[in-house]
């Protein structure tokens, strides 16, 4: 994800997308873990794309921890 996609999105969607990500990059971890990840890359990839999603909500003043919880 590109930063200026992130940007593009509206409060709802990015908290989605914050969701996805976290899952995805658990299942990555998970699956590096266990030995059936082939691209390693992805994993690092995954982390920067949580990192622009939190960065985008900190910036709109999201409380991200509190709209996770929902």
């Amino acid at each position: 994800m590109k930063g200026a996609e992130a940007h593009d999105l509206k409060d709802d969607e990015l908290i989605a997308k914050l969701l996805d990500a976290k899952q995805e990059a658990f299942n990555l971890r998970f699956r590096r873990a266990t030995g059936e990840l082939e691209n390693t890359a992805r994993v690092g990839q995954a982390r920067r794309d949580i990192a622009r999603l939190l960065t985008v909500a900190r910036e709109r003043g999201i409380d991200v921890e509190r709209e996770l919880k929902r």
